[in-house]
């Protein structure tokens, strides 16, 4: 699973408008993170195929990957009466750190595309909100996560729902095609940022609305923590100072950008966060979780695409 020693080696480059061709040492390493990615999210999914049920994430430690038993992130995100009538896989199958569709004010007759849509539950949620004139898309690179999305959109009955495959940093859609992009705690787990949002600004309609779920840092964490896979998989490593996400979201070409936490992760969350990641079992744990306290926040970030 750890295919990479030190994943702060994995550097975002500003190659202007027209971008450049990265490095080969660097292709190699964004290679390296979205195959672990991948494997851990596929892996996660057939647990719930098997019938695991949630245990902070997903299942308990017998049934998930590591680092999905121990997570606080995606405890408690969505509230019954919204998840009423849907599958409860789409549930089960949901990693994410927040309910974007909740704070999207997606409106009828909107096409809305969600990046990293996992089981399903988010594309299924934003395609009751826009109703039988919207359209809901579902973007994922893991062939387990599709299978189970497009089984869920079945058990729904949705009509308004399509499911594709690929990554976020390629989106497969023409230009100015979605009204609102969500997604829920995936630009985090990509090494190349800067691409995520300059394919986002360009599949959004002008004035269309960039509103997702991440994780996000309040300071900077140490080398030892950003070098672990397991918490970069688990959404932790691979996240951006909140600063750094404002910078790279003005260079991408957006607008009206805000970044509004919705619960920052205290000494006890760590604990569980730090759990799960073998860089944590050996050293000075207390270290660890010192560097977690407080430093890791859920947020709400939004972004617009100017009109001309």
């Amino acid at each position: 699973m750890e295919k990479l020693k030190i994943l702060g080696e994995v550097q975002d480059s500003c190659c202007g408008p027209a971008g450049c061709a990265p490095e080969p040492a660097a292709t190699s390493a964004r290679d390296d993170v979205r195959e672990v990615v991948k494997e851990k999210y596929g892996q996660a999914v057939q647990a719930v195929m098997r019938g695991a049920r949630p245990s902070c994430c997903g299942s308990s430690a017998k049934e998930l990957p590591l680092g999905f038993d121990t997570d606080p992130i995606t405890r408690d995100l969505y509230a019954s009466d919204e998840t009423a009538g849907l599958p409860a896989e789409a549930l089960l199958a949901s990693f994410g750190c927040g309910n974007p569709t909740a704070l999207a004010e997606l409106r009828p007759g909107e096409v809305v595309l969600d990046l990293g849509s996992g089981g399903g539950i988010d594309v299924l949620l934003s395609a009751r909100r826009v109703g039988p004139t919207g359209k809901a898309y579902g973007l994922d690179m893991t062939d387990e996560m599709l299978a189970l999305a497009n089984a869920n959109k079945a058990k729904a009955k949705a009509t308004n729902v399509e499911f594709l495959r690929g990554t976020i940093e390629s989106i497969p859609l023409p230009s100015n095609t979605a009204d609102v992009i969500v997604s829920n705690c995936v630009i985090n787990l990509s090494a190349d940022k800067d691409q995520v949002l300059r394919e986002a600004l360009r599949v959004l309609k002008p004035g269309g609305r960039l509103a997702v779920s991440d994780i996000v840092l309040r300071r900077p964490l140490p080398d030892s923590v950003r070098a672990s896979m397991e918490l970069w998989t688990g959404c932790i490593a691979g996240a951006l100072l909140d600063a750094e996400y404002e910078s790279k979201l003005r260079a991408a070409g957006f607008t009206d950008i805000g970044i509004e936490p919705t619960r920052v992760y205290d000494h006890d969350d760590a604990a569980e966060m730090a759990a799960g990641a073998s860089s944590c079992r050996g050293g000075d744990v207390e270290q660890t979780l010192g560097a977690l306290d407080g430093a890791v926040m859920s947020a709400f970030v939004r972004a617009r695409k100017p009109l001309a």
